[in-house]
This record gives C-alpha cells, sequence and structure tokens, in this order.
C-alpha cells in the first residue's frame, strides 16, 4: 500500500489499533508516548515526530519500507 499523507496514514494506524481493540490510551502507553501524541497522529497532524510515530507502528505491528533509494556501489 502506497501512503500518500499524513491524514492516510493516521487513518491506517486508527483502523489497525481498533482492529486489535486498544484504546488509545492503551495503545500510547504500550509505545511510550503521550495520548495526544497519538490523537494528533490518527487525525493527520504533519508536524507529528517520526521517532514517536516509528514507536506507534512497531507497537501495531505496522511494518513500513521505503522505495526508490539507490545504494551505492
Amino acid at each position: 500500500m502506497q501512503i500518500k499523507n499524513s491524514k492516510e496514514l493516521g487513518q491506517i494506524i486508527k483502523q489497525q489499533r481498533k482492529g486489535l481493540k486498544l484504546t488509545q490510551v492503551d495503545c500510547a502507553g504500550v509505545a511510550g508516548v503521550g495520548v495526544r501524541f497519538l490523537s494528533d497522529l490518527e487525525n493527520g497532524k504533519l508536524t507529528c515526530e517520526i521517532g514517536k510515530t516509528m514507536k506507534i507502528l512497531a507497537v501495531l505491528g505496522i511494518h513500513w519500507h521505503v522505495d526508490g533509494i539507490n545504494e551505492a556501489t
């Protein structure tokens, strides 16, 4: 799946969290971030910290990768 913007990422995170039957409080607590941060992330806030976002993705089992990077030879 290709994610085009922060709103789409937020929707995916919210959908996965709810699919796992986790509240925002539970998910944020396990990830070590604030509930406000998770709420902002799920709502597509553009300025959410990447490190905290990666913690949430890990807790929810969402894997991501980057395409289009050429490795140096």
